[in-house]
């Protein structure tokens, strides 16, 4: 059975099927068509930690799911700007995970990630895919991808 991880960019995939379709990614639904695939061996979702009650009663049904949650916490500068990005982190553990699996799964529109999905394809000969709001996924990322699937319809609440 094909092995897969599942990295998820929570932050970018929430704005970013918010902006589109002002509705709510279902990652209920997204883990019952990759289980399709395969044995999902390892799955992550990385978040911003604002310490809200919403915010920890989504990432109970995330860790419901099968995700293992991982937190950074949000940061308010000084000058009214914050900032909470988990992108050396996802790399990282894409990295360090890509040896182990068939297959890596990224959930995200970032364009940072181009470089990593090139590297880990060529280097683990794993397959590379990518679930994205089309209109605000980085073309680069779409070109990375062995596989890209737009967020539509039946992946929202």
């Amino acid at each position: 059975m094909k092995k897969i991880a599942v990295f998820a960019d929570v932050q970018n995939i929430y704005y970013t099927t918010r902006e589109a379709y002002k509705r709510q990614f279902n990652y209920r639904a997204l883990w019952q068509t990759i289980s399709q695939q395969g044995d999902i061996v390892t799955a992550y979702a990385y978040a911003i930690d604002r310490n809200d009650d919403k915010q920890k009663k989504f990432q109970n049904t995330l860790a419901q799911i099968g995700f293992t949650i991982k937190l950074k916490p949000y940061i308010q500068r000084s000058d009214g700007s914050a900032k909470g990005d988990w992108d050396v982190g996802i790399a990282i553990d894409v990295m360090d995970c890509a040896k182990n699996v068939d297959s890596v799964i990224l959930l995200s529109g970032d364009g940072d990630f181009d470089l990593l999905l090139e590297r880990i394809a060529s280097n683990y000969s794993v397959s590379t895919e990518v679930y994205g709001v089309p209109s605000l996924t980085a073309n680069s990322l779409i070109s990375a991808a062995g596989v890209f699937h737009p967020i539509e319809n039946n992946l929202l609440l």
